[in-house]
Formats: C-alpha cells, structure tokens, sequence
C-alpha cells in the first residue's frame, strides 16, 4: 500500500493533480490540511470488492490507478483508467460506501490522499465543491458507458492502441509501463490476442516492447489505429470540467 508522506505544506503548491487544481482558493483551504502525500507502488490494491471506502486518492504526476471488475471465471476486466484529471474512491458519498470494483494502482508515482468524511465536511461548506464533484462523477460515467460501446463495437487491435494512448496522455511519456498481461487485462482478452497485436504493431515500425513496458515509436500511426472513444471521453471532460483532462496544452 501506499506509504504517508509530508503533509502538503502552505507555500501556495498544491498537489500535481488537475482536479484538485481546479478547486478555488477558498475550496482547496477547506481540504489542505487533511490532504497527506504518499508514493504508491505499481500493483498496490487500493480496494477489494466491499471494502469500506475510507479514502480519496487522487494520482499526481504519471501515476495511474484503475477500475477493474473481478468475473466468476477468474478473468478481471478492466473499466477505465484515472490519471492526474481526477481521483478514485468516495468522490460523491455521503458515509457509508462499499467498494463495488477492485481498485488498482497501474502506474506507480505520487498520490494525495483525503479522509472521506474531511472531503464530506468540506462539501457541507461550499456548495461549489460539492458541484466540482458531482461534475468529476458525471465525466467518470461518461468514461464508463464509452468503454463499455468500445468493448462491444470495436477490434482487440483499436482498443489496444486506446489504451495505450490514453495511458500516453496521462503519463506525457512514449514509454509506456505496460505490460502485455496488463493490457490482457485491460481488454478482457487472452494473453496470446494481445501478443498478436503488439507483434503486427511492431511489424509495424508503430511499438517496441522493453521489459515491462512498451515504447511508442509512432504515436500517429498509433492513433490511426485507435478508435475514437478517448476523444469523445476527452470532448466531454473539456465540456464539463474544462482543462482538466491532461491534453498536450495543459500538461500541468
């Protein structure tokens, strides 16, 4: 798990993530002094299935973290991906909430993290807050019912160079720390389709795999051969949370 670091200080920094970026001044002094600092590790499980859900994280920088959904086959599948534009776990809870996912961390690297009932409290106080969130819950939706006309409509092969490119965007680095299990996962598909894919992409000239990672030599072949769920995702993001989403343009 995550291990605490130093409280963010009140020098005026605030945490390298775009959604607690985007809160005012008088928002952000409501949550500040409860907001802890932490180094989470790739793999780290945040939440099972049932879980009380006690904690907001939000990924700072490159960190990533996901929502996967065990099956009764054993498979997980994963849902959607939450980098430096948001956060995962509690963000609309009022007390009590089960976990319905597993949440991961796919990307290791700096996260904040806030007591749920300190969010809550600051949410009793500013109605703007409270509006952010409910904001933030409607994009993660959107995200949801995306990935879920992506897996029913689109080829193993556009949906591998979704995920990748949107792990792209969020990380802002060519080398992606994906592994093919990973992206299995990712896809809700066998290890040896996703190995197919990747070697017809290096075929390609478009990927290199390194160990545990896989290098993006082309990113704009690599896009021809995504679908375009990411960019409906990022339409609707920049709609309602405009400059949260990480773009090429805002990579604070």
């Amino acid at each position: 798990m995550a291990k605490p670091q130093a409280t963010v200080t009140t020098n005026g920094d605030r945490p390298f993530n775009n959604l607690l970026r985007r809160f005012s001044a008088a928002d952000f002094a409501l949550i500040e002094p409860f907001i802890e600092m932490a180094e989470a590790q790739a793999d780290d499980l945040l939440y099972n299935p049932g879980d009380d859900v006690e904690t907001v994280h939000f990924p700072c920088g490159p960190s990533l973290m996901s929502f996967v959904v065990p099956n009764e086959d054993g498979r997980d599948v994963e849902t959607i991906l939450v980098g430096r534009e948001g956060a995962v776990g509690g963000i609309v809870s009022q007390g009590y909430l089960p976990a319905y996912t597993r949440i991961i961390v796919k990307v290791g690297g700096r996260c904040a993290r806030l007591r749920v009932s300190k969010l809550d409290a600051a949410k009793e106080k500013s109605p703007t807050l409270r509006h952010l969130f409910a904001r933030y819950a409607d994009c993660m939706l959107a995200q949801i019912f995306q990935s879920t006309a992506c897996n029913a409509i689109h080829s193993i092969e556009q949906r591998t160079a979704k995920w990748i490119m949107s792990a792209r965007e969020r990380i802002d680095s060519d080398l992606v720390p994906l592994t093919h299990e990973q992206l299995s996962t990712m896809l809700g598909v066998g290890r040896s389709y996703t190995s197919r894919v990747i070697q017809t992409l290096k075929a390609e000239g478009i990927l290199e795999t390194r160990r545990g990672a896989i290098l993006i030599r082309n990113p704009d072949a690599l896009a021809i051969r995504s679908c375009l769920c990411n960019e409906a995702v990022k339409n609707h993001f920049e709609e309602v949370l405009r400059g949260v989403y990480p773009t090429d343009e805002n990579g604070a």
